[in-house]
């Protein structure tokens, strides 16, 4: 934990980095905040009533993990929490750095705290680091050696460990609004002492092109001020023909996102390859990442496909794995083949409505014990119970099928699953028929 520090007066953020200031310096390093307040489009954070604002009004600041997309802020703020709590900020990225790395930056942080001077350790791209590097975090956490900050793009819930989050605040980093980029573009302009050359149609195109990434915003008002000629105002048209870019076909934070992804979800249960295809046409083109759409599609054929072609989910996760082998634009063709499969394949949702029958049950039921003759008696006491007395090993039965009952005697037999005559799964119905023939030729029905 690390107490609350005064304002920092001292020199800037990019001086203090050791750098020329009299160097070229792109838009997004002149514009970077120097105080907590300086950050824009967080407000839920930095607010009056913010998260981060109430964290650091208790003096204090534990490990926590930033989730959002590129350019909302994260490493910034990250070091400016460090400055505001008087932490030393230590970086490292997850792509270029390994145990190794780790370790030396776990000795550094132990010889700083024993002159009283705690660390604040800021891991961009966290999710890259693989599930024995994320342990390693563990307990300089716990000791204090460190306070972790972890950023990433990728659902923590999917990438991180288990105790890592156990150990650590999840703060959801928003995509900017026009009004964020719009104060951005503000700022830009007072920096700079000159205005851009834009309308105010061409403005708010611009602000639909940086799609919610800030760094993405000023890298755009810098182009724009490259391609000016002295009194010349772009109109929209203008604007795409000097960037060379066009404005998101919807944000991927609103409405927009969630029809399309429906519809993609849709087409492909309506078995319409075509309009599937479209769909993540679209979604891809407005920016959308590709393993967003990697685990939607995995979904899909869970949800929809299941065991009617079992071979579906087994295309869709190496669909995920090409596209992280291969990256963009490759990658992306892949996911697009998964998603003509699963358009093509013969659909069932009885392993999606047998589960969540089976889940229902086995809340309401309660804590039913299971037949005893199917319990091991590794004691005597439990075999004078009769556990495991009278079970039958379905291996040397006729047919390798018993026939003997699984469920609670207080359930009863139930039936979760009943695969359609489709695909695959005509042929389990057809020995989930003969097994129920069996059963019941020997209970004398």
């Amino acid at each position: 934990m690390a107490t609350r520090a005064k304002p920092n007066k001292g020199p800037s953020l990019f001086a203090a980095a050791g750098l020329d200031a009299g160097a070229p310096r792109p838009l997004a390093d002149k514009l970077r905040p120097a105080n907590l307040a300086e950050v824009v489009g967080q407000d839920h954070l930095l607010g009056p009533d913010g998260t981060l604002t109430r964290m650091l009004g208790t003096r204090s600041l534990g490990s926590l993990v930033f989730w959002g997309p590129p350019g909302t802020g994260k490493t910034t703020v990250a070091r400016l929490l460090a400055q505001e709590t008087d932490l030393h900020f230590e970086q490292i990225s997850a792509i270029f750095s390994g145990i190794a790395d780790l370790k030396k930056v776990f000795d550094a942080a132990r010889a700083r705290r024993e002159t009283g001077k705690g660390t604040l350790l800021f891991v961009d791209e966290i999710h890259r680091f693989n599930r024995a590097q994320q342990d390693s975090f563990l307990p300089v956490m716990e000791d204090g050696t460190i306070v972790l900050v972890g950023a990433t793009t990728e659902n923590p819930s999917f990438e991180l460990n288990a105790p890592v989050l156990s150990r650590a605040r999840v703060l959801v980093f928003k995509s900017l609004d026009a009004e964020a980029i719009e104060r951005l573009m503000a700022r830009a302009e007072q920096i700079e002492g000159k205005p851009l050359p834009l309308d105010a149609e061409a403005r708010a195109a611009l602000a639909r092109m940086a799609d919610g990434d800030g760094r993405a915003a000023l890298t755009l008002v810098e182009e724009v001020w490259r391609a000016a000629r002295p009194g010349e105002t772009f109109d929209s048209a203008g604007l795409q023909a000097v960037v060379q870019r066009r404005a998101p076909i919807y944000d991927k934070s609103q409405d927009g996102h969630y029809n399309l992804i429906s519809a993609l979800h849709k087409s492909v249960r309506g078995s319409d390859p075509d309009a599937a295809l479209y769909y993540l046409c679209r979604m891809l083109d407005a920016g959308e990442n590709p393993l967003f759409l990697a685990r939607r599609v995995v979904r899909m054929a869970v949800e929809d496909i299941g065991l009617a072609d079992p071979q579906a989910l087994v295309i869709c996760n190496a669909a995920k794995d090409a596209y992280d082998f291969l990256g963009s634009p490759e990658g992306e063709l892949a996911i697009a083949q998964a998603v003509i499969y699963l358009a093509t394949a013969p659909k069932s949702n009885a392993a999606y409505t047998a589960y969540g029958a089976a889940m229902q049950v086995a809340k309401q039921a309660g804590s039913l014990l299971p037949p005893k003759h199917i319990l091991n008696a590794p004691t005597k006491l439990m075999k004078s119970e009769g556990y495991d007395s009278g079970y039958e090993y379905d291996h040397s039965a006729p047919e390798a099928f018993s026939g003997q009952n699984y469920f609670p005697e207080a359930l009863g037999r139930r039936t979760f699953y009943d695969p359609p005559d489709r695909g695959f799964e005509r042929e389990i119905r057809k020995r989930l028929d003969y097994w129920a023939k069996l059963r019941n030729e020997k209970s004398g029905g």
